[in-house]
């Protein structure tokens, strides 16, 4: 039975297409307001989560560093003992020279050693400095990532609240729109939506406001006014690209001085017949 009752989206007649594009419209409104109520929080969460991710990431890599500087400094470590045990084993060997070569080969052995050793011994230093660095940057690290987690606990708390009072009505509304669109061509839901995201106040369809657009605010001429009153066929706005609807279809009163003022015209050339048939009379007494 449903499925006779429900009509092919494609048979529908104009007007009830802009009927169901009005309906999606308000709906869809209905949620933006509801997204509008979160405001930055959903943006300030991914934020601080995106922020705390870097911070963790970043830790990792520093650790990494601190891990191979000191592992060059236990290299260096075992370089200056193996270099310290030759210069021992070139002094020894000094006692036994037998000429003035073999005691200059070994000097400039020994010298070489302990060159070695100041070399190693300076990038230990420098290790050791870079090592203070990276742990001083570490815990710097840590104590962010502590408060931004303090500041991201707050901020879900608060959106989880404002998400938890709003929850039912969007999930109502979203079921609602889902249906509505279920009735629209998809050549037309794919416009509505184009339209729709390309507008900054999110709105797709509009009605004629004081013989203007509903969305841009531009003069619509009168006779373009009595097209979309018609309903015959789906006008758009010719600044905004909007899809235009009469205030009636849209459901809003709308106060008409033009009818009062054509109502007090009328009015006039009946007193001023009046005062002419006033005028005839007056001389035949």
């Amino acid at each position: 039975m449903a499925k006779e009752k429900q009509k092919n989206p494609a048979e529908l007649t104009v007007e009830e297409k802009l009927k169901h594009l009005y309906a999606l419209q308000t709906m869809l409104s209905e949620i933006d307001k509801i997204k509008t109520l979160r405001g930055e929080l959903p943006l300030e969460v991914q934020d601080l989560e995106d922020e705390i991710e870097g911070l963790t990431t970043r830790i990792e890599k520093i650790q990494t560093e601190i891990k191979n500087l000191k592992i060059e400094v236990a290299e260096r470590k075992k370089t200056i003992q193996e270099d310290q045990a030759n210069i021992a084993r070139y002094e020894e060997q000094l006692k036994v020279v037998r000429n003035n070569r073999e005691y200059d080969s070994l000097n400039k052995e020994i010298e070489f050693q302990q060159l070695d050793v100041e070399l190693c011994e300076k990038k230990i230093r420098e290790a050791e400095e870079t090592l203070q660095h990276k742990k001083e940057e570490v815990a710097q690290c840590t104590t962010d990532i502590a408060d931004r987690r303090a500041d991201l606990e707050i901020k879900k708390g608060e959106l989880d609240e404002i998400i938890s009072e709003t929850k039912a009505e969007e999930e109502k509304l979203r079921d609602r729109a889902r249906a509505t669109e279920a009735n629209i061509d998809p050549r037309l839901l794919a416009a509505f939506k184009r339209i729709r995201k390309n507008s900054r106040n999110g709105l797709g369809v509009v009605y004629v406001q004081r013989d203007a657009c509903g969305g841009c605010f531009n003069k619509i001429p009168p006779q373009r006014q009595l097209d979309i009153r018609m309903r015959k066929k789906i006008i758009v706005c010719e600044y905004c690209g909007r899809i235009m609807v009469d205030p009636e279809l849209a459901g809003v009163e709308v106060n008409k001085p033009a009818e009062e003022k054509s109502r007090s015209k009328r009015v006039r050339p009946s007193a001023r017949k009046k005062a002419a048939e006033s005028q005839e009379t007056a001389p035949q007494e």
